[in-house]
């Protein structure tokens, strides 16, 4: 960069690689560029950094960031040295690329500083993008901190995702649900085909959810990469054995599924299919977890934004559950919890990103909660009194009452508006226990997370 490193500088190149190599995170499919020859030649380049140690790869409409967290908290336990490569962040850029093992250590300032100054003529003349870039530095970071092993999300896909550049010793696709349907496809088999696209020859492969549409998608790409395999060829049945679908499967602990589930600090319904699909990779990894290590993933990694209490009074949650596949989970629990008085009122706070299909959303929104639309800074957020206008739409079309309905220009805004409608419930009553609940998009649960840690 011809600078010394500096908390500042440090500051100025993030926000140069963000402006100058677009990312999905801040731009939206604009920024998706499909196809992996530029990371294999900058890989080549680089001497093949993750040749040095052994990596599940994770993909899946939903649930990545949890598994490959409980992955990493299992193995770490387990005694192995993990890296982590994990998106987006939530509170800070490092989150992406972490080290497990007693500790967690997210890669140092001056090691993202380092590797940018020393490839950024590289990245000029790739024209590499944000992730591409972001994935090179994790990739070549765990060699430098011998790891034994790496569990890496895709970003988006799988078959012409950035970190398909790598030969996994486990893949796991958590679910398939139709999300970026502009990039991968408007049917379930479509989307499932680009996600199995991370399946390798004589690599197990873990599906966490079956569906009809698309079990057929990941029995024939198993059949059709291994079949010439000289292990395997002219055996249907044993290519078929690298093939396991979580949910039809009792793995390793399942039995004790609903103590584990229970005292997770991994909140949230959801999480019942991801423990399972956890259990059935750890199982084909041939290690049994440690049971701690599945209570405490989030701390032992340093997990953000997956059903996270950030305050107890008021009680507030925030979860980045964003497309209509994971949402739904997220609702009916909220509707659970005030109809079994866990809370005494809802108030949600809610903004999206404008390539979501915001209307399938709202259709799901409980009928008996307070909302505060709002919109996360960038350009990717889809305006708050857009989303209003939408809701109230649909409430009109429906024959369903409105109720409260407030619109905040930001996040900050928003939790302000929803504090005070809380403090104005206790006020009235005493015992009453509202819930803010805070969702939708990724920016708008970060800009929470932010703001209410006091970052």
């Amino acid at each position: 960069m011809g600078m010394v490193f500096s908390e500042s500088a440090y500051e100025d190149m993030l926000q140069k690689l963000f402006c100058r190599f677009p990312s999905f995170q801040k731009d939206g499919a604009s920024a998706y560029k499909p196809g992996i020859a530029n990371m294999e030649f900058a890989d080549q380049l680089m001497g093949h950094p993750h040749r040095r140690y052994d990596i599940i790869h994770v993909a899946g409409t939903n649930g990545k960031g949890s598994v490959s967290n409980m992955l990493a908290s299992a193995l770490a336990a387990d005694g192995r040295k993990v890296g982590l490569y994990t998106s987006p962040h939530i509170i800070d850029f490092r989150e992406r690329i972490r080290v497990v093992k007693d500790t967690v250590e997210l890669i140092p300032k001056e090691a993202v500083w380092d590797f940018v100054a020393r490839w950024r003529d590289t990245f000029d003349h790739l024209d590499l993008s944000f992730f591409e870039i972001t994935t090179l530095m994790a990739l070549d970071w765990f060699a430098g901190q011998d790891v034994d092993c790496v569990v890496l999300e895709t970003g988006l896909g799988g078959r012409l995702d950035s970190t398909n550049i790598v030969t996994p010793v486990l893949s796991v696709i958590t679910n398939i649900g139709l999300d970026h349907c502009d990039m991968l496809g408007d049917t379930l088999p479509e989307i499932a085909f680009e996600k199995a696209g991370i399946i390798k020859p004589k690599v197990p492969v873990v599906v966490g959810e079956s569906h009809p549409d698309t079990e057929r998608v990941f029995e024939r790409k198993v059949l059709y990469t291994n079949i010439s395999e000289p292990e395997y060829m002219g055996s249907r049945n044993a290519v078929m054995s690298l093939l396991t679908f979580a949910d039809k499967t009792e793995p390793f602990m399942w039995d004790r599924h609903e103590e584990l589930l229970a005292g997770m600090d991994l909140k949230g319904e959801y999480q019942r299919c991801n423990l399972r699909t956890a259990l059935a990779a750890l199982q084909v990894l041939g290690v049994r977890p440690d049971p701690e290590a599945l209570l405490s993933t989030a701390a032992r990694t340093g997990f953000h934004g997956r059903w996270e209490k950030v305050s107890e009074n008021p009680l507030t949650i925030c979860d980045i559950g964003h497309n209509e596949h994971g949402l739904k989970y997220n609702f009916a629990q909220l509707e659970r919890m005030l109809r079994d008085g866990e809370c005494s009122g809802l108030i949600i706070v809610y903004g999206s990103v404008a390539d979501k299909d915001v209307d399938a959303v709202i259709r799901m929104m409980p009928s008996d909660a307070v909302y505060v639309f709002t919109q996360a800074s960038g350009k990717r957020a889809l305006p708050a009194e857009t989303v209003r206008d939408r809701y109230l739409g649909f409430c009109t079309s429906a024959g369903r009452d409105a109720g409260d309905v407030h619109c905040a220009g930001t996040v900050v805004e928003a939790l302000d508006i929803a504090y005070g409608l809380a403090a104005s419930a206790v006020k009235a009553d005493s015992a009453a226990r509202p819930l803010v609940y805070v969702g939708g998009s990724t920016y708008v649960v970060a800009e929470a997370v932010s703001a209410l840690k006091g970052k």
